[in-house]
């Protein structure tokens, strides 16, 4: 049974001129899945900014070349494997990173970084942390063994995820501006494959996730991919020695869709045909049938075109590292894809026809969920604030990156925990990676929940001193054949695009990942964004507070809108206003805190958000908690609970020498940007006073066991 339409179908006998065979007909239902096709998401992807002098190479790649020196640029990517790690965790997550580096090696660029993105259900649920656990552990795994520094991400739990948990992943690389490849077969060349030997694991992945998950999901199995990490770091220096020879056309990944996706996607974009003979490929199952070979997932595998003459080189690098390599066919000038087995023609498809795939323009229903909400006041703000600091949202996330090898290649210089991760790219030029969303934020309000995602993306960016250069998404919603939840992706996407064009940032790469739901329930909708910056080394500053004495100051405006916040998390309230994005405050703000960084007027910086003000005050203070505390004294015409607890955009927490407060708030006046010295930062204890009335003091050991609830699931 297909999962085409009749309509799909009947165009697939127009193109081909007759009824498509079986190998065709899965070529075809893979190529036009939700999950190649984009053909739910394409046009509405359009509403992003896409340019920019620094991007060599932008969407439609393996990954995109974004220039940071010059002579430096990097290579991005971000990707999900949602389905793949709700059924197999540890080989889901594992692959995940196998791929995304792979889309890295494939653009000649060598792996520098992963971070990841994940979205789980209540910790407390014994399923969603064994899922938890083991989505851990998959990364650490695979990461580790290939020698990648895993460098940060983030963690969202909500019963929303439950049985469908998100696992996005970005890849980085870096290559020289002028020495990386494309997966484009743009001339005549041999099409050669390396890599793994070719299983039954995978066949039909892409389809797998373009379906929503049922308890009889635990039936595609093998729709997962099995990952090794030894031949993936076998196969990233093969890569990056064949492209050193010069005789490299093009170059791709067989990921998703495996060597169908690869071939047709290679020669549609040069305007070409290609003819593969598929019984030269090396298999580790007998008896594979051609449908099989076709579909095939089976990961650590990498197709190239090479350039006549040079294909000897290839097999001289393969044979060094003990690589399967073989010479499959040609591209050719006909435009056809011509798949033989044995000397029999089992497929013939135009392969533009297969890459490009069809369009569904798709309902689109308002589902408004904010609502007015009535909070009494809280009696007892110590109490709240600690139940606040305990949520997983908020705890100390180190028990998951702890696990990680983030120092391996030594070029990190700022470590996961801080707002962002900076690694070196010379000796003075460093890049700042992040991943942001607020998913309880999206379901209340999509468009001010897409919208928020770039901006606190930016503002951990900006927080670190770096400029924002590019960002790379991972889009993650319902099914889009129903009409309110289309309209969430709809609305998403345009908060995204109207904030990313104020800020003057492109998207340069990403992934929709339709049918996130289980039985019928969708997700939370999570427009995940991950964000690259450039700065210059020398200019680095992290959010921990640095000395006694220094006054500690708010930056931006703080204004009622609890909906979504971890306080109502705590309260069990679902309602309320999510926050909004001001849009020109958000771009003033981000320019003026660069510049209070470049002038190097402050000590430290952090962005305010999950949690607000009192949460962010903690987090700059508890690596220092045993030498540095911190006394606040705020006054305020909103209720103590709103100011310290509303995660309200475009916010920011510095602490500065204190001759050097006036000079801040002054220029804070003249770029109309609301300020005020909030308190010092003192040598011992934590004290919040609002409105001349002491709320928070709570004890040294109260901190530290409350923020450390997801260390104690796993006895630690």
């Amino acid at each position: 049974m297909s999962d085409l339409t009749y309509e799909e179908l009947k165009k697939i006998k127009e193109i081909i001129g007759r009824d498509p065979n079986s190998v065709e007909l899965g070529m075809f239902e893979i190529m036009w899945s939700e999950h190649c096709s984009y053909k739910s998401s394409k046009e509405i992807l359009r509403l992003f900014p896409t340019e920019s002098p620094d991007i060599l190479v932008g969407l439609g790649d393996d990954a995109a070349i974004v220039q940071i020196t010059d002579t430096e640029a990097i290579a991005i990517g971000m990707e999900s494997h949602n389905h793949p790690s709700a059924i197999e965790p540890v080989a889901g997550a594992a692959t995940g990173v196998g791929g995304i580096i792979r889309d890295i090696i494939s653009m000649g660029a060598y792996p520098i970084a992963v971070l990841d993105a994940l979205r789980f259900g209540n910790p407390d649920d014994e399923r969603s942390r064994y899922l938890f656990e083991h989505v851990v552990k998959g990364i650490s795994e695979y990461g580790n063994c290939i020698g990648v520094p895993t460098l940060g991400g983030e963690l969202e739990f909500d019963l929303s995820f439950k049985g469908n948990p998100l696992v996005n992943v970005v890849g980085v690389g870096l290559v020289k501006k002028d020495e990386y490849v494309r997966g484009i077969a743009g001339d005549i060349g041999s099409i050669i494959l390396i890599g793994s030997s070719t299983g039954r694991d995978g066949i039909q992945g892409v389809s797998f996730a373009s379906e929503e998950l049922t308890q009889a999901s635990e039936g595609d199995r093998p729709a997962v991919q099995i990952g090794d990490p030894f031949i993936e770091k076998l196969l990233i220096e093969a890569t990056l020695e064949i492209v050193k020879t010069g005789g490299v056309i093009g170059c791709k990944d067989l990921g998703g869709g495996g060597l169908t996706c690869g071939v047709s996607e290679m020669a549609a974009k040069g305007k070409k045909g290609a003819e593969i003979n598929i019984e030269r490929i090396p298999l580790r199952e007998e008896s594979m049938t051609p449908y099989e070979i076709m579909l095939s997932e089976s990961q650590e595998r990498i197709l190239f075109v090479i350039k006549k003459g040079y294909e000897k080189d290839v097999f001289r690098i393969c044979e060094k590292y003990d690589l399967n390599v073989s010479i499959l066919g040609k591209i050719t000038e006909d435009g056809i894809l011509r798949v033989k087995f044995h000397g029999k023609v089992v497929a013939s498809i135009p392969a533009e026809a297969l890459a490009e795939g069809p369009f569904i323009k798709r309902k689109s229903i308002p589902k408004m969920r904010e609502t007015q909400v009535s909070v009494p006041e809280p009696k007892d703000y110590n109490k709240i604030f600690l139940r606040v600091l305990s949520l997983p949202n908020i705890a100390s996330k180190k028990w998951v990156y702890q696990q990680y090898d983030h120092e391996v290649q030594v070029r990190t210089v700022v470590k996961p925990g801080d707002d962002a991760s900076v690694l070196r790219i010379d000796n003075e030029v460093g890049i700042a990676l992040t991943t942001d969303c607020n998913s309880f934020h999206t379901r209340l309000n999509p468009y001010h929940g897409g919208a928020g995602a770039v901006a606190e993306a930016s503002r951990n960016i900006v927080s670190m001193g770096a400029k924002p250069l590019c960002v790379v998404d991972c889009l993650n919603f319902g099914n889009p054949e129903k009409p309110e939840q289309f309209w969430e992706f709809e609305e998403s996407v345009k908060g995204m695009a109207d904030a990313l064009r104020t800020l003057k940032i492109p998207v340069v790469g990403g992934n929709v990942s339709f049918y996130n739901e289980t039985e019928g329930k969708a997700i939370n909708p999570s427009p995940v964004v991950g964000m690259v910056g450039k700065l210059d080394l020398n200019k680095v500053i992290t959010k921990n507070f640095k000395q006694i004495e220094d006054d500690i100051i708010l930056i931006g405006e703080t204004r009622p809108e609890m909906g979504g916040s971890a306080y109502y998390n705590v309260l069990r309230i679902d309602g309320g206003t999510a926050p909004g994005v001001d849009f020109n405050l958000m771009k003033r703000t981000n320019d003026f805190v660069l510049e209070l960084i470049d002038e190097g007027l402050i000590n430290a910086c952090h962005d305010c958000s999950n949690g607000g003000i009192s949460v962010a005050l903690i987090e700059m203070l508890i690596e220092m908690l045993d030498k540095f505390g911190a006394q606040i004294h705020i006054n305020t015409k909103l209720r103590a609970d709103e100011f310290l607890f509303s995660e309200s955009h475009c916010r920011f927490i510095v602490s500065c020498d204190p001759g050097k407060s006036g000079e801040i708030l002054e220029l804070a006046r003249k770029n109309e940007i609301p300020s005020f010295v909030a308190g010092k930062v003192t040598e011992n204890g934590f004290i919040v006073n609002v409105n001349d009335k002491e709320l928070i003091n709570p004890t040294k050991e109260q901190i530290y066991e409350s923020l450390s609830s997801i260390s104690r699931l796993f006895g630690q």
